[in-house]
Order: C-alpha cells, then sequence, then structure tokens
C-alpha cells in the first residue's frame, strides 16, 4: 500500500515539504509506503480544453503532469499539498491539478482517483489557508475520492521549514492526518479482500441551465 504525496511548492524542501514529510512520517510509522512528487518549478501551462487527452489518454503537454499520472496508477492514497499564493494554490499547482484530474481521468486502465482516499494540506506565513483547502479540496470531491480528515484543518503557518516545525498544532495535525488515512485505507483493503467492493459509478451525465 501506497500513497503519493503531491509538493506544489517551487521550492523542493520548503515549507509544504516540511508538512508534507510530517504526513509521510506517520503513514510509514503506520505501515504505509510513501513517495513525495514535487511537481518542480518550470511552469506548467494550464489546460487548454483540447480534448486530446481522449485520445491520447495522457495530456498532450507531455511533462510533469503525465510523470505523476503514470505513478498515480499504482497509488492507493494522496495527499496534495501547496503554499498559499494570494489565497489560494500556487500557480503551478493549479495547473497541475486541473491537467492531472482531467486528462488523469482518460488515462487508459484503472481510474486513477476514483475511491482512492485522499487529502489536501496548505502552508503559508499567515492568511489565506482556508480558502486554498477549500480549493484543493474540490478537485478531489468531484474525482468520487473519500476525503480524510484530521482534528483540524490540514494546515501549518511559518516562513521557513524551521518555523513550521515549531507550529505544534499544525505538526499534530499532520501527524493525525497520516494516521488516519493510513486507517482508511487499510479498512478498504479488508473491505475488498472480503468481497466488498466500491460502488460502481454511473456513466457520467452532463447538462447546462438550459436543459
Amino acid at each position: 500500500m501506497k500513497v503519493l504525496l503531491v509538493n506544489g511548492s517551487p521550492h523542493p524542501k520548503g515549507c509544504t515539504h516540511t508538512a508534507l514529510e510530517e504526513v509521510a512520517s506517520a503513514l510509514n510509522e503506520n505501515g504505509i509506503e510513501t513517495e513525495i512528487f514535487w511537481i518542480q518549478n518550470k511552469p506548467i501551462g494550464g489546460c487548454i480544453a483540447c480534448g486530446r487527452c481522449a485520445d491520447l489518454h495522457k495530456c498532450v503537454f507531455d511533462d510533469v503532469v503525465n510523470v505523476f499520472i503514470e505513478k498515480a496508477r499504482e497509488a492507493d492514497g494522496f495527499v496534495f499539498g501547496t503554499p498559499v499564493h494570494y489565497a489560494a494554490a500556487s500557480g503551478n499547482m493549479t495547473a497541475f491539478m486541473d491537467r492531472a484530474f482531467y486528462a488523469g481521468s482518460r488515462a487508459e486502465g484503472p481510474n486513477r482517483f476514483f475511491f482512492k482516499p485522499a487529502a489536501a494540506i496548505c502552508s503559508a506565513r499567515r492568511g489565506g489557508t482556508t480558502a486554498t483547502f477549500d480549493q484543493l479540496n474540490k478537485y478531489m470531491t468531484i474525482a468520487q475520492m473519500p476525503i480524510v480528515s484530521s482534528a483540524y484543518w490540514n494546515m501549518v503557518h511559518g516562513s521557513n521549514p524551521e518555523q513550521v516545525r515549531q507550529d505544534e498544532e499544525g505538526m499534530q495535525c499532520m501527524r493525525t492526518l497520516g494516521a488516519n488515512m493510513a486507517y482508511m485505507i487499510k479498512a478498504f483493503a479488508a473491505a475488498r479482500n472480503e468481497g466488498l467492493e466500491p460502488p460502481t459509478s454511473e456513466t457520467k451525465v452532463y447538462t447546462n441551465f438550459i436543459r
């Protein structure tokens, strides 16, 4: 069993990474393998609604998004982390999430996200965390992913990794999140072993406000 933790910060070892490490440590202590996946700091273009992913089964832009989509095939759970930029996820992280979830849902093989436990975490010096937290959770709820909760909203505060480590409540929240996710993943695995499979997803119906 494995959880893929996505670092949406331009810094590979910054505040967001520090929070993700704490989640990963708790997962490891509970017998879950982890990998922290950095989206890097090269510009990531947004989705251009070309629809090519339906034919290619991956994004038409062959970059870090497609690397993630392939890795997501084997993941049993996800944690998506981002710094707060103007009360929202980083620009690269927003573009990454848009394309990863859209193209990832059209990749070959089993659905990358359906019914896999997931959580969002965010890091800020001071404010904008709840808006960012809400933004990231919307990706998971539209993909029918069970959201893993913690003892508070999943956020840490600080201007550098050392300050984040001093955020005792934030670090505790990360550890609790990791333990809760490990339990949920194991519970789902136990259910499948007993023959209890997730519900079958209906064919998507698309409507608009004029019909």
